[in-house]
């Protein structure tokens, strides 16, 4: 954990640092500090570099936390709110508050991504229980692929019939940090803090899970009362994230598998208790680090977060395989 906050320290200072305009770290701590060495530079850092870099804290954490949370409820490890229709709801509400309802405006919009990940969530977990053979991985990925796919045919449906919506659609929908409304931070905030609490007080139970809900049962578990609570979470998690910066894909997926891979070396194991914190501070560390990637690859055009973060999608993809076969 240590490590992970330095880690996490450095990914904030190059965020804060690097962009169209450059400032060394010297200047940035001294512009942190209350003594920067010009309007220009205290100006760009603290009216877009910070905010910036607020917004991929609060996200990251966020998406970190609900890809390892979803993964231990489902005993899936390619579960992830994107694959699991859960960051489409959030983005079928969202457009469907503004192309359809009019409301443009994060307090507007945020409801509607919440229930649009509700909805979404709930449907994916019945689709996957029908059958004698009840809820498996291979029938949650499968309903999540396909829940996914008609939310987005319906999101481009309304989409597609205002020029205007389909342009803002597209920068949002790619998962940038940039152009954000940083000032809707504040009024999602409290929502994505109970939700990582929420997250964070499964993790006992989520090790008794681990071993069968049979298991879980027999040592005083309330299983079902444990969904309730990690769906509720997951709600809050995507839901709030999608609403600031859009849906961003594969970050709940990649970052628990090397957040077990870290706590292997570490010798800690497959303990939730870690797992679920190492995830919050190592999802940040990617999205910042793929944030200040796409500024510098075509600077001094940006290159939004989100699609960097799509190009580990496949790498890691094999590597759930591998574990899986495990």
């Amino acid at each position: 954990m240590a490590g992970l906050v330095g880690a996490l320290a450095v990914a904030c200072l190059l965020s804060i640092g690097f962009g169209a305009l450059s400032v060394p770290p010297d200047q940035v701590v001294r512009t942190l500090l209350g003594d920067a060495p010009d309007a220009r530079v205290d100006t760009v850092i603290w009216e877009s570099r910070v905010p910036r870099t607020a917004l991929g804290l609060a996200v990251g954490a966020a998406l970190g936390l609900a890809g390892a949370l979803l993964q231990a409820l489902t005993r899936n490890p390619l579960a992830d709110p994107g694959i699991l229709g859960i960051s489409a709801g959030a983005a079928f509400g969202v457009v469907l508050a503004a192309g359809v309802f009019g409301l443009g405006t994060l307090g507007g919009r945020i409801w509607f991504a919440l229930a649009g990940a509700l909805v979404a969530g709930v449907a994916v977990y019945l689709l996957g229980r029908l059958g004698q053979s009840g809820l498996t991985p291979v029938k949650l990925a499968l309903a999540g692929v396909a829940v996914t796919a008609l939310l987005s045919s319906l999101t481009s449906g309304i989409v597609l019939t205002d020029p205007d919506a389909l342009n803002r659609y597209r920068f949002w929908a790619a998962g940038s940090l940039g152009g954000q409304n940083a000032g809707g931070l504040g009024l999602v905030l409290p929502l994505l803090l109970v939700g990582a609490l929420l997250a964070l007080a499964c993790a006992p139970s989520l090790n008794s899970l681990a071993l069968g809900e049979d298991v879980a049962t027999s040592l005083g578990r309330r299983v079902g009362l444990v969904r309730v609570q990690g769906v509720l979470a997951v709600t809050l998690l995507t839901g709030g994230a999608v609403a600031l910066i859009g849906p961003v894909v594969f970050v709940g997926l990649v970052v628990p598998h090397v957040a077990r891979i870290l706590a292997q070396r570490a010798g800690i194991g497959p303990d939730h208790r870690w797992l679920l914190p190492v995830s919050a501070a190592l999802a940040p560390v990617l999205l910042l680090l793929a944030d200040v990637a796409g500024r510098l690859v075509a600077r001094p055009l940006e290159i939004q977060a989100g699609v960097l973060v799509a190009f580990v999608g496949g790498p890691s993809c094999s590597a759930a395989t591998r574990s899986t076969r495990g």
